[in-house]
């Protein structure tokens, strides 16, 4: 039995509660959790006791990051010490190593190296930076155990065009692939098939990547489940996709909204469409239809607003009755203010031609409204309904980042039938059975009100930026500014800790 002091007096506790239990963890276990650590921080956590002190050097994980050190010669030298000092015995099953930049060729090696004497039990390989791609695929394929590879390989600043992706990368057991900045070759057919050779594959990232010599990239996958493509060049325009097992389908862009055709599509359950696509034309917007069509059998759908806006331009759109949707039962709306580009061009001119055709007054009072700064709607009036005509119990929500820019109650209220939770950063709705649809004439009509509620939007004053997350003591008293090659790393890097402390061989 022992005794503490509180703010309360002498409290008695039972000895155990000041037991340290996770000392007394099996080693395996606090290897298995020091290996979610980036390799500088599980070699600083290891100084927390004598039996942990060379405990880093098991780990079957290597994760190196450029970006947390001031200068890429820090980076060199820790980097050159850990894969000197770690137990040679000990399997590799991850190494991540990541330069935003280009790299010595002398140190490109020594990772290339290590990499290749430890590959007999290596999984996940993940490396970004710019350095000799050759040297690279050459280590890569050597890698036969691979289940996951994740490459972001720029060219260097000598060679600035893309770097090709190989015909043949035989890695029989790789189930996720992730490709940045690649390009694929085409065949003498006019198509690009880079991916044939991985049979088991079940998920498949492409960004920023694009196709040469072709206008088709072909996927073809027994086994594929989950495809990601995110802002790829529209040097390609069409996806010949045939995965029969494709359960989620991510589409991520800016620029190009790709035409995609196979069989097989009818079995995604998932479809997420993030475009911010704000140069849009009447092609796109068929081509979104397109997709609505061929993916019958969605269960969730996640869109922006502005792939609905670009969805509206379609002729007729609310004439057509859809063969899909039926088992719709989530539709999620992210919205997104367009403040000019074509797309709100071509949005104006389709309302004041759908109000013309009621009467010149609607026409000319609508044209009115435009010049007076009242922007067409975030979200189209009638597009839920039209989404939800074969799912009228689908569960609609709304996000937003940016609320300050919405009247986010108002939005809400057009659409009827909708209950709001939280209207400031998210709200969902349940609709109704009968939901009447929403006119040009009655938009139009309602104008005056819109306009007061846009000067009242602006008028607003922004949302209060996040708090930055408390960062840890630093371990080094002379971290310092950061390698100015890295100062445009990713969000992702630029909330992790800095470690600049060279690592020290303890007596070893």
């Amino acid at each position: 039995m022992a005794w503490i002091q509180t703010s309360m007096g002498r409290r008695r506790v039972d000895g155990d509660q000041h037991k340290d239990r996770l000392s007394d963890l099996p080693e395996c276990i606090i290897l298995h959790i020091l290996s979610f650590l980036r390799t500088p921080h599980a070699v600083q956590t290891c100084v927390l006791s004598t039996r942990w002190k060379h405990l880093w050097k098991r780990i079957p994980t290597l994760n190196l990051n450029s970006f947390q050190f001031r200068t890429l010669k820090i980076f060199s030298v820790f980097m050159s010490k850990v894969l000197s000092l770690r137990d040679p015995s000990t399997a590799l099953h991850t190494f991540y190593i990541s330069r935003r930049g280009d790299i010595e060729p002398r140190l490109l090696k020594k990772f290339l190296n290590y990499v290749y004497f430890h590959n007999i039990h290596l999984q996940e390989l993940v490396i970004s930076l710019h350095g000799d791609i050759g040297l690279i695929f050459s280590c890569v394929s050597s890698c036969r155990a691979l289940t996951s590879l994740k490459l972001s390989v720029g060219p260097t600043w000598r060679d600035p065009k893309k770097t090709l992706f190989p015909k043949s990368l035989n890695l029989p057991l790789l189930t996720s692939l992730d490709l940045e900045d690649f390009a694929f070759c085409g065949d003498e057919s006019g198509c690009a098939e880079p991916f044939l050779e991985f049979t088991k594959l079940n998920s498949l990232v492409i960004r920023s990547c694009k196709v040469i010599d072709a206008q088709i990239l072909n996927i073809s996958s027994e086994t594929l489940v989950n495809l990601d493509m995110q802002n790829n060049s529209s040097l390609f325009a069409k996806i010949k996709l045939y995965a029969p097992s494709l359960c989620a389908f991510n589409y991520a862009g800016s620029h190009h909204i790709h035409n995609i055709r196979g069989s097989g599509l009818s079995s995604i359950k998932q479809v997420n469409i993030e475009s911010v696509h704000f140069s849009a034309s009447q092609e796109d917007a068929l081509v979104l239809f397109s997709w609505l069509l061929d993916f019958a059998n969605i269960e969730s759908l996640t869109v922006t607003s502005t792939a609905l806006q670009i969805l509206s331009l379609v002729p007729d759109l609310f004439e057509v009755k859809l063969r899909s949707l039926h088992k719709l039962k989530s539709l999620k709306i992210d919205l997104i203010r367009i403040y000019e580009g074509s797309l709100l061009v071509l949005m104006k001119e389709a309302m004041l031609k759908k109000a013309a055709a009621k009467s010149p007054k609607e026409g000319a009072k609508l044209r009115k409204a435009f010049e007076t700064c009242f922007e067409p709607p975030a979200i189209p009036d009638g597009m839920v309904d039209f989404l939800r005509q074969n799912s009228p119990s689908a569960e609609v929500n709304l996000t937003t980042k940016y609320p300050s820019s919405f009247n986010l109650k108002q939005i809400g209220e057009s659409i009827k039938g909708v209950k709001i939770n939280n209207y400031r950063s998210r709200f969902s709705m349940r609709s109704s059975s009968s939901l009447p649809r929403l006119s040009v004439r009655s938009s139009s009509s309602s104008v005056a009100s819109a306009a007061a509620a846009k000067s009242a939007s602006d008028a607003a004053p922004a949302s209060a930026a996040e708090p930055a997350s408390a960062a840890s003591p630093n371990l080094d008293p002379c971290l310092g500014e950061k390698d100015v090659k890295s100062s445009n790393k990713d969000d992702e890097e630029k909330h992790q800790h800095n470690t600049n402390a060279p690592l020290q061989d303890n007596g070893q």
